[in-house]
């Protein structure tokens, strides 16, 4: 099969220089599918002048609801002339253009798979899995990116002239909330069926890559040797460890 797609990326200082958990959904997919692509690195603050270059529309705002927010993924399917933004709706793309390859969401499953994104989305969001990785996200950044991003977090988020590092939770208090981020994992790891490896059971889907790139890009920003990882890896009889490995023939960067 002969495609001509790109996908555009936001490189760190990392060997593999990916490390985004969305666009990670994304190469999951691509790779499963055995779609040929390249890669093409775009820093933080050249994101919206690419959108601009290429006429893509944004497929989100910012929390006024009118300004557009640029953010990749973004897949440039040259054969076609799509541009499309947002994993899950790039996920979808290529299911609908490319039939002959394997569905990443099945027939009949888009509704499931909008509630269970959305289920994890909610999940997190009531950790502070954000504040431990929001300083250690900006540190393996190349200096223009890191630059850009320290300036529009702090400014986005509010911080009241603290830095990012001053919201990273510390001591006991960490401790809290790591432990509420395994609760969170265990109340995932019960939708799985018993003794099931994936989300649909013995199917890979693109719920599994959406999980698996979560749990990846705690691993690429600790590294794999870190407690942090080791913890996760082990967390419910070694799922998350597993599903990580299962996936890792998907990672490779081309």
């Amino acid at each position: 099969m002969t495609t001509s797609l790109t996908l555009y990326d936001i490189p760190s200082t990392l060997p593999s220089k990916t490390w985004s958990p969305n666009v990670s959904k994304v190469r999951y997919v691509l790779n499963y599918k055995g779609l040929p692509h390249h890669t093409e690195w775009v820093e933080f603050p050249d994101i919206e002048g690419l959108y601009k270059r290429l006429g893509a529309q944004a497929s989100a705002t910012k929390p006024d609801g009118v300004t557009p927010y640029y953010t990749l993924p973004l897949l440039h399917d040259h054969s076609t002339g799509a541009l499309v933004s947002d994993s899950a709706a790039i996920a979808r793309y290529l299911d609908k253009t490319y039939p002959e390859t394997p569905s990443v969401i099945p027939k009949g499953t888009d509704a499931f798979h909008y509630a269970f994104t959305e289920a994890l989305q909610s999940h997190f969001r009531a950790t502070a899995l954000w504040r431990i990785t929001l300083a250690k996200s900006n540190s393996i950044l190349n200096p223009v990116s890191e630059e850009y991003y320290r300036r529009t977090r702090e400014a986005s988020l509010r911080l009241g002239g603290q830095k990012l590092e001053d919201v990273v939770p510390k001591g006991e208090e960490r401790e809290r909330e790591w432990a509420k981020l395994e609760e969170v994992f265990g109340k995932v790891d019960a939708w799985y069926g018993k003794g099931d490896r994936y989300v649909m059971g013995d199917v890979v889907s693109y719920a599994d890559f959406w999980v698996s790139a979560s749990l990846m890009w705690v691993r690429k920003l600790f590294g794999v040797d870190s407690k942090e990882w080791k913890d996760i890896s082990r967390w419910h009889g070694g799922r998350w460890g597993a599903l990580v490995k299962d996936l890792e023939k998907y990672e490779a960067v081309f």
